[in-house]
């Protein structure tokens, strides 16, 4: 007699290139959430519109001096914290619409995780410019990937208007920053909320 193996419960996570707590997420969430037995969907979207949408022209980090000042120093003991590299990136925040519209592509791919985990190490790590085509392209022909065939879907009309759909369901949802977190209809934010919402989220499947 066979036995019926429960799915995963899931958790979905909501993040941004240009989201230097995003960053930190990103780079452990694939281990974190494989130790506790859940399953990540991952949903990558625009911050910009969320913040106009606030009347905000750019980050609350950059519109407040003395935020963004605390804000970089807890990015200096958050990375060290988690075993990180970490540079502040010259340009802040550093527009990712061709990574993000990659991501859109490649949401449900096997090669996900490590596309994103790559692509904010070159944002936070390595201070590069992420958003032109010449280094996503170096990105996935280090991940032996097709690049130019994901190139030529990541720009396609449909893809482009994914994403923005995308943007439009996460302000729906009243998403407003990344990371955020999603178990059913209940919201964690934050990157510190991260190990929250997989107790919860295990807690909800038991």
């Amino acid at each position: 007699m066979d036995i019926a193996i429960s799915p995963l419960p899931v958790i979905d996570f909501w993040f941004e290139f240009g989201s230097n707590y995003s960053y930190l997420s990103v780079m452990r969430i694939a281990q974190e959430a494989e130790k506790a037995g859940v399953r990540v969907r991952w949903h990558p979207f625009l911050l910009g519109p969320v913040f106009q949408s606030f009347g905000w022209t750019t980050s609350p980090f950059v519109l407040q001096k003395t935020k963004g000042e605390y804000v970089w120093r807890d990015m200096e003991r958050l990375c060290l914290k988690y075993g990180l590299p970490w540079k502040k990136p010259g340009n802040f925040p550093r527009s990712a619409i061709l990574p993000l519209r990659v991501a859109v592509l490649g949401a449900e791919e096997p090669w996900m995780a490590e596309y994103c985990r790559r692509m904010m190490q070159m944002n936070f790590a390595q201070d590069r410019d992420i958003d032109n085509a010449a280094l996503v392209t170096e990105v996935l022909v280090a991940m032996k990937l097709p690049a130019a065939d994901i190139l030529k879907q990541a720009l396609s009309d449909e893809n482009k208007l994914k994403l923005r759909r995308q943007t439009e369901i996460a302000m729906t949802k009243g998403i407003f920053g990344a990371p955020s977190f999603f178990v059913g209809d209940e919201m964690f934010w934050g990157n510190d909320r991260l190990d929250d919402a997989l107790l919860f989220c295990r807690a909800q499947s038991g």
